[in-house]
């Protein structure tokens, strides 16, 4: 390791420190463990959620996909970004006027079923841990290839330290580690764009001329296929990528840590903004690596393609600008993980002891405690299966969760919101059903990645992600859930929050019984919590009346 390399990690891990201890002043009440009190701006959250969400599979892995591939390796690059618009028009207010703390709120807002929560805490836990999982997997195997460290001290190291941020700091100490994060990302890939732009003289058409004729792909390289063969695999893959996103418990939670709905509005498109900018940048990288690197260098050098990044730096800027992207690597991994323990945690202390196993009789300090120690307990379980998977595929991974994220929270989430019919039933039919089936497929398929399944010897069912039979399997079965057993009441509660879905909730009353400024809406809202039903509900009597 060289002196700057050491300088750099070592900027990194103190700095990230420092803003736990601070955060762990700031941090007195489960609302500052779990949403960092609502405080934050729209700037500072969507920042946040940039960091949250590109990882160091994105930074690393993507660029050198595009540099293996050309544009197969960009329609990575595409989905992550169309993602958001998902995220942004459909998700992102309404889960922030329902939602308290989890996703889980957000439904049960609607269904206020114990055993519907508990499913809901249990799938956010498992889709977090396995998150962690692959997350540290490539955090063992990149400092490994970066640093040398040993790949157990690697994945060890980057456990204790998320663990340290979340019980400390809780979402107020990640919150600011990823933004610091997504700062440190965007700027120095930008920087190491610029030294391209600047050698090949601004001649963006000269670079994709070189890069068509310098790979075995020749012309090829800039079309279609090269990667996704088949079209139904790059649909599948499309499918789980642009609506997983909208599942994933660690980004749905960060809607829930601002004020109100328009600033979980404004987040989500500075996220947009900052995540398309990124992308966009990653093309760049993987296309000039290919013209200062040379294709078959990165090929021998990594044939993962993990290491085109730092090789690129070196190139250009020598061991220290390499250092310099080695140590952002570094605090993506940091900021990533981190969000998802804060998410997983969340779940447990409040979803599964709060309202499960204590029926909402906790006090604030006892679900702090419990919340910590889940903190401990999936980080210790995450390291403990990275450290048995190290030669698991972790992109095989992330596919299988943005499927289960896909195929088992999104459709149950858009349903909640949009869809009266819904019934309780049909919701939790949809979330077995999103979650078995995944994993089902993984069972039956040798693509799957996982070492067990490798030797297979033909694979049952054949493209290499399950989101394209899922993703329509979970929406089919809450639909037939809800039509065979349809419920009045399930549908006058989606009635009863239909104003503060779309309003938001009512304020409080004015102190002193002056004036109260009123957004747009929130005067109905108001009228509406205080008579406890809309015009044109059916009234009480007529609850257990079937339509």
């Amino acid at each position: 390791m060289s002196v700057s390399t050491f300088l750099f990690f070592l900027a990194i891990v103190v700095g990230t420190l420092l803003i736990t201890y601070w955060a762990a002043k700031q941090t007195a009440s489960t609302r500052d463990y779990y949403t960092a009190g609502g405080q934050l701006t729209g700037l500072q959250n969507g920042l946040a959620i940039a960091g949250d969400y590109i990882s160091a599979a994105s930074f690393l892995g993507i660029t050198g996909t595009i540099a293996f591939y050309g544009f197969d390796g960009f329609l990575y690059a595409i989905g992550f970004l169309a993602s958001y618009l998902v995220l942004l028009l459909l998700v992102a207010e309404p889960v922030r006027n329902l939602g308290t703390f989890t996703l889980a709120d957000v439904v049960c807002a609607r269904f206020p079923l114990l055993s519907l929560r508990l499913l809901l805490g249990l799938s956010t836990v498992f889709i977090s841990i396995l998150y962690m999982v692959a997350q540290l997997v490539a955090a063992g195997l990149l400092l490994n290839l970066l640093l040398g460290a040993p790949y157990s001290a690697s994945v060890l190291a980057v456990g204790l330290l998320m663990t340290l941020y979340v019980v400390f700091g809780g979402m107020m100490a990640t919150s600011w580690v990823q933004i610091v994060k997504a700062v440190l990302l965007v700027t120095g890939t930008a920087m190491v764009c610029l030294i391209i732009l600047a050698r090949i003289e601004w001649d963006l058409a000269a670079l994709l001329a070189y890069a068509s004729r310098a790979t075995p792909w020749g012309e090829a390289f800039l079309n279609p296929r090269n990667l996704f063969a088949r079209p139904l695999d790059l649909l599948s893959f499309s499918l789980a990528l642009v609506l997983g996103t909208a599942g994933l418990p660690h980004i749905l939670v960060r809607c829930l840590t601002v004020r109100d709905a328009p600033t979980a509005r404004r987040s989500v498109l500075t996220a947009t903004l900052v995540v398309g900018s990124f992308y966009l940048m990653t093309a760049l990288l993987g296309i000039g690596a290919v013209r200062f690197v040379g294709w078959n260098a990165l090929k021998d050098a990594d044939p993962t393609g993990n290491l085109t990044v730092p090789l690129l730096a070196q190139v250009l800027g020598g061991d220290f600008l390499m250092a310099f992207v080695a140590a952002i690597a570094f605090a993506t991994i940091l900021a990533v993980v981190c969000g998802v323990v804060i998410a997983a945690s969340s779940s447990f202390a409040h979803d599964v002891y709060g309202h499960v196993l204590r029926r909402g009789a906790v006090s604030d300090a006892a679900q702090m405690r419990v919340a910590r120690g889940a903190a401990v307990g999936v980080a210790f379980i995450a390291i403990l299966l990275a450290l048995q998977f190290r030669d698991a595929n972790a992109a095989g991974l992330v596919a299988l969760i943005f499927s289960l994220a896909a195929s088992a929270h999104f459709p149950v989430l858009v349903l909640t919101l949009y869809w009266r019919p819904l019934t309780a039933r049909g919701a939790t039919w949809c979330l077995l059903a999103g979650t078995l089936a995944p994993i089902a497929f993984v069972v039956l398929s040798s693509r799957s990645g996982y070492p067990v399944f490798r030797d297979a010897a033909a694979p049952l069912l054949s493209p290499t992600n399950p989101a394209l039979f899922t993703v329509p399997l979970s929406f089919a079965v809450a639909y037939i859930g809800s039509r065979l057993f349809p419920s009045l009441a399930d549908a006058n509660r989606y009635t009863r929050i239909l104003a503060q879905l779309h309003l938001g909730p009512a304020p409080p009353p004015a102190p002193n019984g002056a004036a109260r400024p009123e957004r747009y809406g929130q005067s109905e809202v108001a009228e509406t919590r205080q008579n406890g039903m809309l015009k044109g509900e059916p009234s009480a009597g007529d609850e257990g009346k079937q339509p």
